[in-house]
């Protein structure tokens, strides 16, 4: 998705308006889940009278609008919990525990008559879908918000749906669906192919609508975003508030697709996670993800999977897991992205592409990879990621048959032997890497500030599990 020039005006509008708030204390974090609640009932009353009357009367847009100073912010603190419990199935899921950060009146009256300003018309004419999207971007990409950790760069988004192609009729499902990204790219890549639905039947659009695309979000305010993004773009499947490790996981239906960009680091606290179908069962939270996404998908079901570079080359269950993986699955591809995409974190990642076997071994002939990292810039706000980028790997997929560029190409093929000779380690690299030394390509200051920032925090997860562990642990 690219955003019009109309529609990122508009989110930029949206966006300044959280300087309004920063007298009243008012994170990035927490500003936006502040505009979700006013957007989302300026939305509804701008999709007309049907999508507005799924709200309880008296509780609506201009019932808020038309308050003024201290009545309006307590009229607001009523409203959240009426539509919380007293709303369709899906407003009540946005609105859910929902309350305000908003403590001077003055805010609310500005931020709701900066959204009655906005151009509606042109918001409605590229869909308020797209630009809520972009809002969500806009936040992701600011480092300070720090939600980088739940935003998948669309580029990257856009690149791993294309490749795997999801079809009408297929489920499609995302265990650690963040904002609801890969759905909603899903979903776009679809109508896609069916001339936006008009050429499915009553019952293939129904499917489309209400069972094709679900998926699992654990951190209830970033499940909240989602379930707007969702419904602002048409798509009722389900999306639990809830951990895929847990029992919750099991009960997912088989996917013919899995799109997902699992969270990184070990599981909170330390402790395995409390499903008990896991073969391999580990603290490490893409290890597990690994496993129920490679489990979860039906016979010739497709996934492509962002995993950091640990997963590649741990040893003792991570190389069992590999090999599990290996065997049930065609593990066709592995893309090595670039650095500066997750830079929040301060981790190295990749894709996965592969394939559930017909059978339960031997699946896996050959990995081809592409390195996408080697003397290739680091990414972020001076230099940012776009589909431009994935061009010559997008190229080198679709080649038949493919062509293995050699020891100077970014594109190899690796047999299975070759890899069982290396002890199942998926770490593969031949480029010699010749920007080490130079210094033309460092990233913004903020950015090396985040990435140092994520490996203290993913070190002070680890050494919490290996308290935990030992038993000294709180």
């Amino acid at each position: 998705m690219s955003l019009t020039n109309r529609t990122s005006d508009i989110v930029s509008r949206l966006w300044g308006l959280c300087h309004i708030l920063r007298d009243d204390g008012i994170t990035y974090h927490q500003y936006v889940t502040e505009l979700t609640y006013l957007l989302f009932l300026k939305m509804m009353k701008e999709q007309g009278k049907v999508r507005e009357s799924q709200l309880p009367q008296g509780w609506r847009w201009d019932d808020l609008s038309r308050q003024e100073g201290l009545d309006q912010l307590k009229f607001y603190r009523k409203q959240l919990v009426e539509l919380g419990g007293h709303s369709a199935p899906r407003v009540q899921a946005i609105f859910a525990n929902a309350n305000t950060s908003l403590r001077q009146a003055r805010n609310l009256k500005a931020l709701t008559d900066a959204i009655d300003g906005l151009d509606w018309y042109s918001a409605r004419e590229e869909g308020l879908g797209e630009m809520y999207e972009g809002l969500l971007e806009k936040n992701a990409n600011e480092v300070k918000s720090g939600a980088g950790q739940y935003f998948t760069p669309r580029p990257l988004i856009d690149t791993m749906v294309r490749l795997v192609d999801p079809r009408p009729g297929e489920r499609v499902q995302d265990p650690a669906a963040g904002t609801a990204g890969f759905l909603v790219a899903a979903d776009r890549h679809v109508r896609s192919q069916c001339n936006e639905y008009f050429a499915l039947s009553r019952a293939e659009l129904d499917f489309q609508h209400q069972e094709a695309f679900y998926g699992v979000e654990l951190v209830p305010d970033v499940h909240r975003l989602a379930m707007m993004n969702l419904m602002l773009h048409g798509i009722e499947g389900e999306l639990l508030q809830a951990d895929t490790l847990s029992p919750a996981g099991e009960k997912l239906p088989r996917a013919d697709v899995i799109l997902t960009n699992p969270p990184f680091g070990t599981k909170k606290g330390g402790g395995l996670p409390t499903r008990d179908d896991f073969t391999f069962p580990t603290s490490n939270k893409q290890l597990a993800f690994l496993q129920h996404i490679y489990r979860g998908l039906v016979k010739g079901g497709r996934a492509a999977v962002v995993l950091p570079d640990n997963v590649l080359f741990e040893e003792n269950t991570g190389t069992r897991i590999r090999a599990d993986l290996m065997d049930k699955c065609d593990l066709h591809t592995v893309l090595r992205l670039p650095t500066g995409i997750f830079y929040a974190q301060g981790v190295k990642t990749n894709v996965l592409f592969f394939t559930r076997g017909r059978t339960e071994k031997g699946n896996t002939q050959a990995v081809w990879v592409y390195d996408m990292r080697t003397n290739m810039p680091s990414f972020g706000k001076r230099t940012p990621l776009t589909h431009d980028h994935f061009a010559p790997f997008v190229e080198a997929w679709q080649t038949s048959p493919r062509v293995d560029q050699s020891e100077t190409g970014r594109w190899r093929s690796f047999t299975r032997e070759q890899i069982r000779a290396r002890g199942d380690n998926l770490d593969l690299t031949w480029l010699r890497d010749e920007s080490a030394s130079h210094t033309d390509d460092l990233p913004e200051p903020e950015e090396i500030a985040g990435e140092i920032l994520g490996h203290l925090e993913t070190a002070m997860e680890e050494m919490r599990a290996l308290l935990e562990m030992l038993g000294g642990g709180e």
